[in-house]
């Protein structure tokens, strides 16, 4: 099918590679009659952008200046990726970027020095605001609207975006990615009959769940939830698409029954990872030498492994894991590791 996508500013460095994992898949996936798994490496986007997001923000900061805005505002976490690859994004097209951040129960103190994605936002020149979690929650479009209206008086014209670029606009960013990872199976010589993505602001998922109905119809998308429930997620994806159809004045419309979320493994809650999810980065890091984080990949790549062995894809020959990029988050969260590398110690 044929797809006319609206402008781009080219900032990925497309395509990514799409790799067996042999080892993995050898080890995790045959013993209990699972499929061969292949991983798209969206972490590979860019070195410093790097991830799912940039792809969003191609399309993003393209409409950003079509409607001639010079600063883009955004909000997400401490340790949000798409704040982060948005900062920089922002910096290397010359724009402005204001981050909107959601301090957690255990806030990062004015006077510590910034670890990971925030260390990363402030190198590159981002105006950080930081608001207690209930203030955020409440009053989110209001602090939008507020720093909005600040840039206005200042001369300046701001495009708000929201949580994770995760609209009808970002959600080409994965539609487009859906057709790039599809012609990657084929030259592989194979149609996938699974692609899985972590789920946190729905926009991934969105995009490849369109995607894979435009351009091979039979290949289902799976999202492992790392924050809300599966309707939530639902809800969020159906919302993203039907948004992306009016904008875009689009006659193909999403089929809700297709929209699959799994929310087995959140465990105590966003950006809260178990020790077994840190078991499972330290294994890919060692079998397959690639790098997960504990808030996104990690989560999602652990939910599919124990899937695989319950048998949940027994009926799959080829499954494709999106590498949806979060290294950054590793280090804030290096305490969790700490019995990966004293077993690594015991092993010298």
């Amino acid at each position: 099918m044929n797809i006319e996508y609206p402008a781009r500013e080219r900032l990925a460095n497309l395509p990514t590679p799409l790799q067996p994992l042999k080892r993995i898949s050898e080890n995790f996936s045959a013993p209990y009659g699972g499929p061969k798994i292949w991983i798209k490496r969206d972490d590979l986007t860019e070195s410093a952008m790097s991830g799912n997001k940039l792809r969003k923000l191609e399309f993003i900061i393209a409409e950003a200046q079509a409607r001639g805005c010079n600063t883009l505002i955004t909000c997400g976490g401490e340790q949000s990726n798409h704040c982060r690859a948005t900062a920089l994004a922002a910096a290397k097209c010359g724009l402005k970027a204001h981050l909107i951040l959601r301090q957690g129960a255990d806030a990062h103190d004015d006077d510590a020095v910034p670890d990971g994605n925030l260390l990363v936002d402030y190198l590159a020149g981002a105006e950080v605001s930081r608001y207690p979690l209930r203030e955020y929650l409440e009053d989110l479009p209001g602090l939008f609207e507020y720093w909005a209206q600040e840039y206005e008086k200042q001369g300046d014209r701001a495009l708000c975006i929201p949580t994770g670029g995760s609209d009808g606009l970002g959600i080409w960013g994965y539609i487009l990615g859906a057709e790039e990872l599809l012609e990657d199976c084929r030259r592989e010589g194979f149609t996938p009959d699974r692609l899985i993505c972590a789920s946190g602001s729905g926009g991934t998922q969105a995009g490849l769940t369109l995607g894979a109905q435009l351009f091979e119809p039979g290949v289902q998308v799976t999202g492992y939830a790392v924050c809300d429930d599966a309707a939530y997620f639902v809800n969020k994806v159906s919302e993203d698409a039907e948004d992306w159809a009016r904008r875009y004045r689009q006659s193909h419309r999403l089929d809700p029954a297709r929209i699959d979320v799994i929310d087995d493994y959140i465990g105590p809650g966003y950006a809260i990872a178990t020790e077994e999810i840190y078991q499972t980065i330290a294994l890919a890091a060692q079998l397959e030498g690639i790098l997960l984080d504990p808030v996104y990949t990690g989560k999602a790549f652990h939910g599919m492994l124990q899937d695989i062995k319950a048998g949940r894809y027994t009926d799959c020959e080829n499954l494709v894991f999106v590498h949806t990029g979060g290294q950054f988050g590793v280090f804030p969260q290096r305490t969790g590791f700490r019995s990966s590398w004293a077993s690594a110690e015991k092993g010298c």
